[in-house]
């Protein structure tokens, strides 16, 4: 199955869908995304934007989520910044806290106000 997202204006995703394997197959028998777009656009409209991404995310970076940003320049899906001092790591295009997250097996939340880890009662 192939997944692709629309955007919006913006390039926030909107929307994924799954489509056929099928569906992107060109003359020769190769999966071609610009088919999958153009069967996309078929269902959706003319005017609708497509990229297709990838559930294992072997390519885009990431698996586009709706409200995930598309960066065309890095060429992958950025999800929302969970918290204004949370950095874009841009070889992942994932969020990184200022301080790593502690690794001695207990549960922890990001605190803003003091940009440190607090351990947290979930779990």
């Amino acid at each position: 199955m192939a997944h692709f997202a629309q955007l919006n204006e913006n390039d926030i995703v909107i929307q994924v869908i799954v489509i056929n394997n099928s569906e992107l197959l060109g003359e020769n028998g190769k999966e071609s995304e610009q088919i999958g777009i153009d069967f996309c656009k078929s269902l959706f409209g003319q005017n609708t934007v497509w990229k297709q991404t990838s559930y294992n995310s072997t390519f885009r970076k990431n698996y586009a989520g709706v409200g995930f940003y598309f960066n065309e320049i890095l060429d992958a899906f950025i999800p929302q910044q969970p918290f204004p001092s949370w950095v874009l790591n841009e070889e992942t295009c994932l969020w990184e806290a200022p301080t790593p997250y502690p690794v001695d097996g207990k549960f922890y939340s990001w605190d803003e106000q003091t940009l440190s880890w607090k351990e947290s009662d979930n779990k």
